[in-house]
């Protein structure tokens, strides 16, 4: 994090309850509240891996303003996970059947990028243990762009207040102004712990050409399987549309009801990433998601206990 953003980053041990949550929290859009509640069942595995790979790391760090920087994340990322767990129970509570796509997310985090991938022994050596560290490390940073931007993104976002359900959107609005807050951190260790900028950068490139395609494919595939559970045949049928079937209706919905990022705009975010002089500092508004957090019902009454 820059010095002139520089801030300690402090976990907010917020509690949210859904007892009153309807399935469309967002009201008469069932098909951008199915996509976007997709991502309850991504995450708290997906952070919970962050955390790892991160407390492993640590030890790598010889900035100390770096290492502030990285525990802070690490326990905003834990209570974060712990959040949108609950949130599943949410989903569960609402009759929807989340097994199978929770499989797929336990498969790509605890074996696909887990300790030893797919079983590999010669990541029991030191030197393969720490490259893959460190290739871990960056596959974070490039998530953390994307969770950056949409971070942003909510921030800049009033559809959802005016249609939303206000424990939801304060769910998502507090979590995003949390990734807006410390959405330097990510690449700043990757940066630091790569020995070289041109490898860095290079790194950065191919990382990126891996997390785009499975970053796509787990957000299409959560909406997915919601919307083959509804009720309703015309938001069932999204359940057996193709990714670019799917792409293309995010696109229109996108555009028409201003409550989910059209795939316009992640292209455009990846696309910003190829530049040399990237930096996610410049992706966002850091003042803005601290005053979303200061007047976020959650984050006060966490600031009381």
């Amino acid at each position: 994090m820059t010095t002139a953003e520089r801030h300690p980053l402090k976990a907010r041990r917020v509690q949210f309850s859904f007892d009153e949550t309807p399935l469309y929290w967002l009201r008469d859009d069932p098909f951008s509240t199915h996509m976007i509640n997709g991502i309850h069942m991504l995450l708290p595995e997906g952070e919970l891996w962050f955390c790892r790979v991160y407390n492993q790391a640590l030890p790598l760090v010889t900035d100390e303003h770096l290492r502030a920087d990285v525990e802070g994340f690490i326990r905003q990322e834990a209570v974060h996970s712990r959040a949108h767990s609950k949130a599943q129970i949410y989903l569960e509570q609402h009759g929807l059947q989340l097994d199978d796509y929770l499989g797929k997310v336990n498969w790509l985090f605890k074996t696909f990028l887990g300790e030893k991938p797919l079983g590999l022994n010669a990541l029991d050596r030191k030197a393969f243990k720490k490259h893959w560290l460190i290739l871990r490390v960056g596959l974070i940073a490039t998530i953390e762009h994307f969770t950056g931007v949409l971070g942003q993104w909510a921030m800049d976002n009033t559809s959802w207040e005016e249609t939303g359900d206000a424990s939801m959107v304060d769910l998502f609005k507090w979590h995003l102004a949390e990734e807006v807050e410390h959405r330097t951190v990510a690449f700043d260790l990757f940066e630091h712990l790569c020995r070289t900028q041109l490898g860095f950068y290079a790194g950065r490139q191919v990382l990126m050409a891996i997390v785009f395609p499975l970053f796509v494919y787990f957000l299409v595939e959560g909406g997915r399987t919601l919307y083959r559970q509804d009720a309703d045949p015309a938001i069932r049928k999204h359940g057996s549309s193709s990714i670019p079937r799917i792409l293309q209706e995010l696109e229109r919905v996108g555009n028409a009801t201003k409550n989910v990022p059209t795939f316009s705009f992640l292209v455009k975010a990846t696309l910003r990433w190829v530049s040399p002089s990237f930096n996610p500092i410049d992706e966002g508004d850091t003042q803005q998601a601290l005053d979303y957090l200061a007047r976020s019902p959650a984050a006060q009454a966490a600031s009381v206990h």
